[in-house]
């Protein structure tokens, strides 16, 4: 491709980033290469491309260029009924280079029109969703098994292209079992639901052994493509008391049951992440759980937060990136995404890497400590210029050119 574009003396390229390191899972790269886009796409990837066959170049020497993020677990649903603390998506994307967001089950079959109408129409950043399995979303609908009608919301996820999977969450954590309320009431209506449109199920979830043990959830409820989501909360048995890894998490993974962060509030502890990654354990996608009571407090502002927080507990660069991008748009169905294919949708997010001392912190307020941290520069949804932070695209305004000088 590099040599075509020397051979050619006419302008090919919309916009071209150049000298950037980028980092590609999917198509196994990680080296200094040139982007270049056109109508939307990836029209380009290789070393040196000629500046002169792009409308548009941008110098992103120093910087990592890597896909658009992908956040598989937000709440971004401010006209819910029933929740309140959801954000305004296109307010927190593009700033932390996301492109890509999945609501975890704000909405259910009763609201997601409304959900569809008021927020996916109206935003720029890409949007899908897991449908909740209570009918009307977050709320109390979610203790109440009359609300959860696995073929009403089978019938919702089958006429709205957005909807990849359902969402199970926050089901009869304390009070004592009853004829209206059995332990596996909302998973197993939640699994039905998948089966019958073959869409994964997402899980929240709270053990209450020996009716509803966290083993019997991964080994026997959720199947192959299922998202355990929060894996590293407190509740959840993963170290055992001899300080090793739950053998279950192993071969649950074996089954193909992915194992997803979604860091939120109160479903992120260090005491849990750090020995898993270090037994070999690392969670098969980043997330945030973002909502205001997290995203204000600057506990998880973004994933692009979360990728500096689990650099520093050991995970490479590549593997955050990979996790945040490639792997959660296989979870989730959507294989068009998170790579910089040729051919595929230019979403693309450039970052720097502050160096220093950065001090990360869990739900509880233990901490670990980093020396980096990634900073976002510019984002790119679908090859239009969504956020430039630093002003990379900017001139200095004794520079600008006459039509700088002129008011309309």
């Amino acid at each position: 491709m590099a040599e075509q574009c020397k051979c050619c003396e006419s302008v090919k390229f919309d916009t071209l980033l150049k000298g950037g390191h980028v980092i590609d899972p999917k198509n196994g790269i990680s080296a200094i290469r040139d982007v270049a886009i056109t109508d939307k796409r990836i029209a380009a990837v290789d070393t040196n491309i000629p500046a002169e066959t792009a409308k548009q170049v941008i110098d992103v020497t120093g910087f990592i260029v890597t896909p658009g993020l992908i956040d598989i677990h937000v709440h971004i649903f401010p006209q819910s009924d029933q929740m309140t603390g959801s954000v305004i998506p296109d307010g927190q994307s593009w700033r932390s280079g996301v492109t890509t967001y999945v609501d975890a089950g704000t909405a259910g079959a009763l609201d997601f029109g409304r959900f569809k109408e008021r927020v996916i129409d109206k935003s720029g950043t890409r949007i899908y969703a897991f449908i909740n399995i209570a009918d009307h979303g977050m709320g109390p609908g979610e203790q109440d098994r009359a609300h959860m009608i696995p073929e009403l919301t089978a019938s919702v996820c089958k006429a709205f292209k957005e909807i990849v999977g359902i969402k199970s969450a926050h089901y009869w954590t304390r009070a004592p079992w009853d004829d209206k309320h059995a332990p596996w009431d909302n998973v197993s209506h939640s699994v039905k639901a998948g089966e019958i449109c073959q869409m994964p199920v997402m899980v929240d979830f709270w053990p209450r052994p020996p009716e509803r043990s966290y083993e019997e959830l991964i080994l026997k409820q959720l199947r192959p493509g299922d998202i355990h989501t929060h894996v590293f909360a407190q509740q959840h048995p993963i170290i055992l008391a001899d300080g090793k890894v739950n053998p279950a998490l192993f071969e649950a993974r074996k089954r193909g049951v992915i194992f997803d962060v979604g860091h939120g509030c109160g479903s992120f502890w260090f005491r849990n992440a750090v020995p898993c990654f270090e037994q070999g354990f690392p969670p098969d996608s980043l997330s945030t759980d973002l909502h205001t009571g997290d995203a204000a407090t600057g506990l998880v502002g973004s994933i692009m937060d979360l990728c500096s927080k689990f650099m520093a507990v050991g995970m490479s660069l590549e593997e955050v990136i990979d996790r945040s991008t490639w792997k959660p748009a296989q979870e989730i169905g959507h294989p068009e995404h998170g790579h910089l294919t040729v051919g595929a949708i230019a979403d693309v997010a450039v970052f720097d890497i502050r160096k220093g001392a950065f001090n990360f912190r869990d739900c509880p307020g233990g901490k670990v400590s980093g020396d980096k941290k990634l900073e976002c520069m510019l984002t790119f949804q679908a090859g239009s210029l969504a956020f430039d932070g630093n002003s990379v695209t900017g001139f200095r305004w004794q520079d600008g050119p006459p039509s700088y000088w002129v008011c309309p």
